[in-house]
């Protein structure tokens, strides 16, 4: 495997990951106001691979956020207890936000490490060809 294409498999395992946490971050940010729901977190794992000796990144489990869910107050909510309390959802927007920023961010250098890796490739073919 040439270090061209080592590189392209690193850079796209990191585009596939950050994709992954976006589409996490966007599922817990529509769901912010589900009653019950609890934030998901996914981890990212490195990964050799044996045959080409190469790390990449990948997801992990997705996990779910155990910490304590809002008691929201609303006695006409039918989920609403005696006290007019029900349990809303453990998410917090500004994390949210943060975490797709970040995200968004980290896809976005991938994806210009992955096109400057073709793109030396490419000119590196040329110059082979003459």
């Amino acid at each position: 495997m040439s270090e061209f294409s080592k590189a392209l498999s690193v850079t796209a395992s990191g585009l596939k990951a950050q994709a992954a946490r976006l589409r996490h971050v966007s599922e817990n940010i529509s769901n912010a106001d589900t009653p019950g729901y609890r934030r998901k977190a996914v981890p990212f794992e490195s990964v050799r691979e044996l045959r080409t000796d190469v790390e990449h990144v990948r997801t992990g489990r997705v996990t779910l956020d155990r910490s304590e869910l809002d008691k929201v107050y609303d006695p006409s909510h039918p989920l609403a207890d005696e006290s007019g309390h029900f349990e809303g959802s453990n998410v917090d927007l500004m994390i949210e936000i943060a975490d797709a920023r970040e995200a968004q961010r980290s896809y976005e250098a991938n994806l210009k490490m992955f096109e400057q890796t073709r793109s030396m490739s490419a000119s590196l073919m040329e110059l082979l060809r003459r």
